[in-house]
């Protein structure tokens, strides 16, 4: 037989990165705008900010994701109230297919957030230096980085790129097969899994037990440790415990309330329990934390 190769075209190629941050602003964060020649993207993981790209003011929520194009003028600001988390990324790439993103809002679903988490988790393993400094100008690569991580990095945003032109192009014709449906089980755990979080959400003021979730989730609980573990890598009330301190972050950055009143606000035993769980889970105590992000909100510009 005489086999003939397919050579794969690339529809966009990006070989050069700027910077990929994880911001945790204060409320009151303030940054008073740049442009640059290279693309930039910001998308908001918690909370809510403003931002000025061009002349346009742009309002953006959760899941919201904007695109800078090269040399366009753009700030941000937190809006005084909520203490936003944020994803920003700036690249290279000259492919024709990116004016698609010019002066556009979107949304990102859940694989595209997978594939941002997926970077970040990455870039702790390629770039030296701390993701939540704003004022870096430059990747410094590790003494020892992770195999491959450079090019997963590469890989992982050009296929979020690639998935959100997808999910945003007009149709002109209906697609040559029909989608893939989930299992009956996959679906089943999701809606569960989607179940117990807005528990989790309803009621992270309170002290929770395993027992009190499974019982009010009607979910046996193996089941129930298996399906956390499955989606997020912890087991219940672990998770319910990073949603508690993720929450104390917000709380600390936005400046309304002692350490003690957080403890207590969140149902925590104790301030000082509730300083050891802070400290086990972020690897800083509070005041650590609050010292922290004020030290980089006050960075000169």
């Amino acid at each position: 037989m005489s086999y003939k190769s397919v050579y794969l075209q690339d529809v966009l190629s990006i070989h050069e990165i700027y910077s990929i941050h994880y911001f945790e602003y204060m409320c009151d964060f303030s940054f008073p705008g740049e442009s640059h020649d290279f693309w930039e993207f910001l998308c908001v993981d918690k909370g809510e900010v403003n931002v000025l790209a061009g002349e346009k003011f742009h309002a953006l929520k959760k899941g919201d994701i904007i695109f800078h194009r090269p040399n366009e003028f753009h700030d941000v600001n937190s809006n005084g109230l909520i203490a936003p988390n944020l994803v920003v990324m700036s690249f290279s790439c000259d492919s024709p297919v990116m004016s698609f993103f010019e002066e556009k809002v979107l949304q990102i679903s859940e694989p595209e957030r997978l594939l941002l988490a997926q970077i970040i988790q990455e870039a702790k393993y390629v770039f030296d230096g701390r993701m939540d400094d704003p004022y870096q100008e430059e990747l410094l690569l590790t003494k020892s980085p992770r195999f491959a991580g450079e090019q997963l990095i590469r890989l992982y945003l050009e296929q979020l790129l690639i998935q959100l032109i997808r999910r945003y192009m007009v149709r002109t014709s209906p697609p040559a097969h029909p989608p893939i449906v989930k299992s009956i089980k996959q679906k089943a755990d999701g809606e569960l899994f989607s179940q117990v979080l807005e528990y989790m959400e309803a009621h992270v003021y309170e002290s929770l037990t395993i027992e009190q979730l499974c019982r009010s989730n009607s979910v046996g609980r193996s089941q129930l440790q298996k399906l956390f573990r499955s989606r997020s890598g912890y087991g219940a009330i672990e998770y319910f415990s990073r949603m508690k301190v993720d929450l104390a972050k917000q709380m600390i950055r936005e400046n309304h309330y002692n350490f003690t009143q957080i403890a207590d606000t969140l149902g925590f035993s104790s301030i000082h329990y509730f300083s050891r769980q802070f400290k086990r889970i972020t690897g800083m105590t509070p005041s650590e934390y609050a010292s922290s992000i004020k030290a980089l909100s006050d960075h000169p510009v």
